[in-house]
């Protein structure tokens, strides 16, 4: 491992049983598991969370963090569905795309004061650092999250 990927991990909640696992972002090709049921973590798409897995997700979690509030039923949701799709696939080990139902998770959606969807929230360092309401292009997303800054004394080349 290189100086500039110390410190590249995230953790994630399984999408099959829930446990909130750890992984190495820097090792991601090697195709990460749940440690408790042995079924795949994909980081290549936008992962859900909940009410009880986000706080976990946020502080465990090195890289920043792409939060899209979102409902089944909300026509700009699905539009910006394929656009965080293709953001997760194209970041994947560099920023952690998330997805919140508002409507299953009321806790998160009070505490976070969303009040509109889409709602995409990024943190870093389990804080919020900027917030967009409603359906936008993928170089509004790009601009929101920002470049990612090296993680380590020596930045990428």
């Amino acid at each position: 491992m290189s100086v500039t990927e110390v410190g590249k991990h995230a953790t994630v909640a399984c999408p099959f049983c829930a446990t909130l696992n750890r992984v190495d972002l820097t090792r991601i090709t090697d195709r990460p598991k749940c440690g408790h049921c042995g079924r795949p973590i994909l980081l290549d798409r936008p992962i859900a969370v909940t009410d009880a897995t986000l706080d976990g997700v946020l502080t465990g979690t090195d890289v920043p963090v792409v939060m899209d509030g979102y409902a089944d039923w909300c026509g700009p949701c699905k539009i910006m569905a394929p656009i965080l799709d293709d953001f997760a696939r194209q970041r994947q080990g560099d920023v952690l795309v998330v997805k919140l139902d508002t409507d299953r998770n009321p806790a998160t959606t009070r505490r976070f004061d969303i009040r509109a969807i889409p709602t995409l929230i990024v943190f870093r360092h389990g804080g919020e650092v900027a917030r967009r309401a409603g359906a936008i292009p993928r170089q509004e997303l790009d601009a929101l999250v920002g470049p990612i800054a090296p993680t380590g004394p020596i930045g990428r080349s």
